[in-house]
């Protein structure tokens, strides 16, 4: 493993108790950096924390929830003096279905997980983060946000917006000290793929030309770059890991 210099550095990882949030957080403690675990599963968080040592923490968060949102930055803040590092990973697939066949609850449940909440995590940290003058802001969005896959448009509208969520406020924030990127992977076998149908699974390989899916550990790799001083004229960007299925 490569080590990106991330000393001192203190992270806030979203959905960060298990699969590619889990695999970002060992990557930023190898770094050398403190990581912050928000998660909905506190048994998740403890074990993670246990295993992962005394630069590791956790704080279960209701990430759609603004006002739990906020407690958390601040708390984050004020117990850690700083949050250099925020990383938008948490989200859900709301499972598969033809999109006249989903109905309007999951659609706004993967909404409201996938891109309100990153806004709100933002919305909290960005203004701390000024006025410190320094922050590295990095939301994982998917293949499918660019792409629309099939039986999955609430996931896919949910990603699209998140990486416009990204290039606008890039831009917003250029100058800051405060550069904003997202990753858009292809598909990671997760837990996350027990939200999905066999079916959907098969086709998400079908499109990747190497022929397997991205590991956890790959795109952790990827975000630990992103997170550090080295990422340093890239901003409101769109970085792919996606075995060459991505044509743009």
């Amino acid at each position: 493993m490569n080590r990106i210099d991330l000393e001192g550095r203190v992270a806030v990882v979203t959905g960060g108790a298990r699969g590619i949030g889990l695999a970002t957080v060992e990557r930023m403690l190898a770094s050398g950096a403190s990581a912050i675990i928000w998660d909905m599963d506190g048994t998740a968080i403890d074990e993670a924390v246990a295993r992962l040592g005394p630069k590791a923490s956790g704080r279960v968060v209701e990430l759609t929830d603004e006002r739990a949102v906020n407690e958390a930055a601040r708390q984050a803040f004020g117990e850690a003096g700083k949050v250099d590092i925020l990383v938008n990973n948490a989200g859900i697939t709301g499972g598969n279905g033809k999109t006249w066949e989903l109905s309007p609850e999951i659609w706004r449940k993967t909404v409201e997980v996938n891109l309100i909440a990153p806004f709100l995590t933002c919305r909290a940290m960005v203004p701390m983060m000024m006025e410190k003058g320094y922050g590295r802001i990095i939301n994982i969005a998917s293949i499918a946000g660019k792409e629309g896959n099939p039986n999955a448009s609430h996931y896919s509208a949910s990603k699209a917006g998140l990486i416009g969520l990204t290039k606008s406020l890039g831009k917003e924030l250029a100058g800051s000290g405060i550069l904003v990127n997202c990753v858009t992977p292809a598909a990671a076998r997760t837990a996350i793929f027990d939200q999905m149908s066999q079916e959907h699974i098969d086709y998400m390989l079908s499109k990747i030309p190497l022929g397997r899916f991205v590991e956890p550990a790959e795109i952790a790799a990827m975000i630990a770059w992103l997170a550090s001083e080295d990422c340093s004229f890239s901003t409101g960007a769109v970085f792919d890991i996606s075995g060459g299925r991505a044509v743009y």
